[in-house]
């Protein structure tokens, strides 16, 4: 198997690997409201309590998030879809297209999400073509909704057969 095809494999097995969705938020130095979709997001640890996000190095945002001392995880909700393709996509305002807040400790805070976590940088690993963010999670925000997933490059929510 030579790396293309290696490439390809690799990315329909984790494709096929469903995962919930997040924005990630913070402010960047001009104090302007910025965030982006990642579904690259897991628990680490509990005590402390951490939870970690990878940003491609490529990525425009990519020296505002990894300098940004506090940031907020937005887990979305399964009615979320179109935030989701919002935070993905490129050249809008963002923040300008949806209901957001500014937080007490100055993260933008976007309205609806089924759950907000508020972290604190706790520090930054490299990972190949990519940087993991590692967070201490300070304060929680639980909405108790079902989150939007994504599935073999789609998103979608919790189907209602899967609560019965």
């Amino acid at each position: 198997m030579n790396e293309e095809q290696k490439i390809t494999h690799f990315k329909e097995v984790m494709g096929n690997y469903p995962t919930g969705v997040t924005v990630i938020t913070a402010t960047a130095p001009d104090g302007s409201p910025v965030g982006m979709t990642v579904n690259s997001f897991a628990s680490v640890s509990l005590d402390p309590m951490l939870i970690l996000w990878s940003i491609d190095k490529r990525v425009s945002l990519y020296d505002i998030f990894t300098n940004a001392k506090k940031f907020a995880v937005h887990v979305l909700a399964g009615d979320q879809g179109e935030l989701c393709a919002l935070f993905a996509s490129r050249g809008i305002d963002r923040f300008e297209n949806c209901e957001w807040e500014m937080s007490e400790d100055g993260v933008p805070v976007i309205k609806g999400a089924a759950g907000v976590l508020h972290c604190s940088l706790h520090t930054t690993v490299g990972g190949g073509d990519h940087r993991i963010i590692i967070g201490e999670v300070k304060k929680i925000d639980n909405h108790r909704k079902d989150p939007l997933l994504y599935h073999r490059r789609k998103f979608n929510a919790i189907p209602d057969s899967f609560h019965e």
